[in-house]
């Protein structure tokens, strides 16, 4: 048999051997062992030309494109280590985190209400700032307790009542804010801290698993920096509402005024840390700021206020979303600087059409 032909033979054999290696889920591409040996077969030296040889050169190349391969194919899907993603009817983002704690978003349904019942939920704890529906719950025998709190992180007198409705009231919990992805998850890692003896680390990897964004930094650190309250702090929360007084629209636009100062000392700084300013960033800044207006027809009582004024609330709103989109990138200055007049305009129209009006907010 010449060289050639006794190349391609033993290659066909290997390469069937190689290909059923393939099939049993391995990722040795047996054409290309078949090629390499053939060429390595036809150069070597008469001693050395035997079909042992060959077969043993194909597995030297077949295990070495086998870790190719396996370098070249993608990372299997990250495992949740903290928490399990769970389906329940009517909910979104859920997941559970242990025996005692479920997180998701907001039910506004019945067919929401009665799932929770069925798995054996007794208390729903909301911290998202718009009014729960606790006459839905009251339908099915749950029982709420509303803590808002807002995107830059929980407040320490929050944090000792997180810490003490879990030993209060009656279990499992179920919490949310509105979509499940951001203040409701910081709510279950500060509770778990404080009850489950998680660590900053734990905490930290469920916010990871639960999907809250970078855009809010306060929601980590408060999950970064945990600190169990005392004894006192504990004592001073009595305070558990089914609904919770809402804040009124003038302390919302307060808060939207701050934000909106401190994106001007940024413009001024050329759109990067204000001087003596380290814990500001503009595109913190324009996040909250966007968070706040988005949040005002949910979690204020607009009743009375006339369709104009939601529709320029939206205008606000879309370009404060603007902003922070282009501060992402980062944009140009011109281009952040036309953004931030862009919206400024807005607030303006909507100011003095209505700002300085007798409102009952």
């Amino acid at each position: 048999m010449c060289r050639r032909t006794a190349a391609i033979f033993w290659g066909n054999r290997v390469e069937q051997s190689v290909g059923s290696v393939s099939a049993n889920g391995g990722v040795v591409d047996a054409g290309a062992c078949h090629l390499w040996a053939t060429f390595a077969f036809q150069n070597m030296s008469t001693p050395l030309r035997t079909p042992a040889c060959f077969v043993a050169v194909t597995l030297a190349i077949a295990a070495s494109l086998t870790g190719l391969r396996a370098a070249d194919a993608p990372a299997p899907p990250p495992t949740n280590a903290i928490a399990k993603p769970i389906a329940i009817p009517g909910l979104q983002n859920t997941f559970r985190v242990n025996d005692r704690i479920v997180s998701g978003s907001q039910p506004d349904t019945d067919i929401a209400f009665d799932a929770l019942k069925q798995m054996g939920i007794k208390t729903i704890i909301s911290v998202d700032g718009s009014k729960p529906d606790v006459a839905g719950a009251h339908k099915t025998g749950l029982h709420y307790v509303h803590l808002p709190f807002g995107y830059d992180g929980v407040p320490s007198n929050r944090v000792a009542e997180l810490a003490k409705v879990i030993q209060i009231e009656p279990g499992p919990f179920y919490v949310h804010c509105h979509h499940g992805q951001h203040r409701g998850p910081t709510a279950v890692a500060v509770m778990c801290e404080a009850d489950a003896g998680w660590t900053p680390e734990q905490a930290v990897a469920w916010l990871r698993e639960a999907g809250t964004s970078d855009d809010y930094p306060g929601l980590y650190r408060s999950a970064r920096e945990f600190r169990p309250p005392t004894k006192a702090e504990l004592n001073a929360a009595t305070n558990f509402p089914e609904l919770a007084h809402s804040s009124s629209l003038v302390d919302t636009m307060v808060a939207i005024d701050e934000h909106f100062s401190w994106l001007k000392q940024s413009q001024k700084a050329g759109w990067t840390t204000p001087p003596k300013h380290p814990d500001i960033s503009p595109d913190h800044e324009a996040t909250m700021l966007w968070e706040l207006l988005r949040e005002v027809p949910r979690a204020t009582d607009l009743t009375g206020r006339p369709q104009d004024f939601r529709k320029k609330l939206a205008s606000a709103e879309d370009d404060a979303n603007n902003l922070r989109t282009l501060l992402k990138r980062p944009a140009a200055g011109p281009v952040l600087d036309a953004a931030l007049t862009r919206l400024d305009q807005s607030c303006a129209v909507c100011h003095r059409t209505y700002r300085n009006k007798k409102t009952s907010s």
